[in-house]
């Protein structure tokens, strides 16, 4: 434990949701769900406007829509994400060379490792700064907490949420964490809590009360010497600045269970090369190839083989999944297929044959896309061209109406909002599918003005917050002091909007699409 609050941990507000916001003027102080919209989708994140109604992520889709029927349900944009978070990102660097990512929106920073004073007031400082930069440079908010370890920085920026900043001094942990649940330590999940529940302990004092050696009894030496730590507040992880990757994986839930089993094939083989696009892009190679069957009563099988060697190459990982999916029995329906890649290594032990056999393979891929694209071209004045698909939320350019996103889509229609992020709420429009002038466009910028050079200020709460009197007497306390969401003047006002049905977060839910309309006042 250090003497001063010097690990940082910054988590963003509602990042998917926050970041549509912005982009969209109409849905700003309205309730928008992203993730997963078909039937089988998963909540990635919602707004605090559409928490009000109880929506929370991870939460079933379907579920989300009973509670909060009239939110916006969008699509991901993981290019605008990473974009953003690349900002964020890099200014986290310029803070420390030790920035631990958890994910796209959060992170751990080591300040005592790139030169902050170890003083509450100097480190206080830093976490203010970060916030307005943060803001003026993405427009969206971010909470920061700040303490002596890495579980209590983030439980202190859990408490900051949303948009503020709490500091936990030393010497405060015991007191802090006393009444909380269990569940606030790491480690701890719903058996685990289960466990200390029937064991009479609900709370994190109860937790430090029952003693390192009941807590061992209970949950074995391992699990409940660590915890029995964290329940007095020791936690000696470092920030570590590479985290290493212990697999690569890709999945997809469908709306409809797999019967067919080549459809099946098809699918797993496709997962395959996705699998192997994400392995090669972290510039890694892995020995042993899984896959993941959940089948329509939700029971899920995995099954794995070990290679001779680490690889990179599509078609070993491909013959290796489809192996692997001869020995699973599929006829009763499949309602979600997964391959990954384990053991994972920097180098490759190529296997001569399967690059051989690859090579062939894609010489002969070659020869039938030629052989297709030649009958589409003789038959291309006698078919209309097909229907393209508009995914809710998704970024559209329109050749006299100019960039716009996409409401909903359905019944070879689809409708357009035209709007930027510095602009008001735009004017909706609706086309049909196949309309020549309408195409897919780019993400544009948060912050930063229409091309013309007229800047824009970012949307929500004031450029540069601050915390007031009562949050610093909470921080010093160790509690947390909540501040309004910046998003929303009245977070339970329910908009006229309708939801659109779309395909899923890659890797959490279906890539299929069926039309329904969304409108905005």
């Amino acid at each position: 434990m250090r003497r001063a609050p010097t690990i940082l941990h910054l988590d963003m507000d509602a990042f998917y949701a926050s970041a549509e916001q912005a982009a969209k003027p109409s849905l700003r102080g309205k309730p928008v769900v992203v993730g997963g919209i078909g039937p089988r989708g998963v909540v990635s994140t919602a707004s605090y406007e559409a928490r009000v109604f109880g929506v929370r992520s991870a939460m079933p889709t379907a579920q989300a829509r009973r509670l909060c029927p009239n939110a916006a349900y969008l699509t991901p944009r993981f290019t605008l994400y990473r974009q953003v978070s690349d900002q964020v990102m890099e200014l986290l660097h310029a803070l420390s060379p030790l920035v631990e990512p958890l994910s796209l929106d959060e992170a751990f920073v080591d300040l005592e490792a790139g030169g902050t004073e170890a003083d509450t007031a100097a480190v206080r400082a830093v976490g203010e700064r970060l916030r307005r930069d943060i803001r003026r440079t993405t427009g969206l908010t971010g909470s920061v907490g700040l303490a002596g370890a890495k579980m209590l920085a983030k439980i202190a920026s859990e408490q900051a949420k949303p948009d503020g900043l709490v500091v936990i001094e030393p010497g405060t942990e015991r007191e802090l964490l006393g009444p909380m649940t269990v569940r606030t330590l790491p480690g701890v999940g719903p058996a685990t809590a289960e466990t200390l529940r029937r064991a009479g302990i609900h709370t994190v004092a109860e937790t430090a009360e029952a003693g390192e050696a009941e807590l061992v009894r209970l949950l074995g030496k391992a699990h409940g010497t660590g915890l029995y730590a964290m329940a007095l507040g020791r936690d000696e992880r470092p920030v570590v600045a590479e985290r290493d990757a212990k697999s690569i994986s890709v999945e997809d839930t469908f709306d409809v269970d797999l019967t067919d089993r080549t459809r099946v094939r098809a699918e797993v083989t496709r997962l395959a090369d996705r699998c192997v696009e994400r392995l090669r892009a972290a510039g890694r190679s892995g020995r042993t190839v899984v896959i993941k069957v959940r089948n329509y009563d939700f029971s899920t099988l995995t099954r794995s083989e070990t290679l001779r060697g680490p690889t990179d190459d599509p078609g070993v990982v491909r013959e290796a999944a489809a192996r692997l999916l001869d020995l699973v029995d599929t006829t009763g329906g499949v309602r979600l297929l997964g391959v990954g890649v384990t053991g994972l290594a920097d180098f490759t032990q190529e296997d001569l044959f399967a690059q051989l056999a690859t090579e062939k393979a894609a010489e002969e891929e070659a020869e039938r896309e030629r052989r297709v694209a030649a009958e589409a071209a003789r038959e291309a004045a006698d078919e209309p061209e097909r229907p393209r698909r508009w995914l809710p939320g998704l970024d559209v350019i329109h050749e006299e109406h100019g960039a716009g996103w996409v409401q909903g889509s359905g019944v070879g229609r689809v409708t357009v909002r035209f709007e930027q992020p510095w602009s008001g709420p735009g004017r909706v429009r609706t086309f049909p599918v196949d309309d020549p002038a309408l195409r897919p466009g780019e993400p544009l910028p948060l912050v930063g003005g229409p091309p013309d050079g007229r800047g824009s200020e970012p949307y929500g709460a004031p450029a540069e917050p601050s915390a007031g009197p009562a949050q610093e007497g909470a921080a010093q306390k160790g509690a947390a002091q909540e501040h309004p969401a910046p998003q929303s003047s009245a977070p339970a006002t329910r908009p006229n909007s309708v939801s659109a049905r779309a395909a899923s977060e890659p890797g959490t839910g279906p890539e299929t699409e069926s039309g329904a309309g969304m409108s905005s006042r």
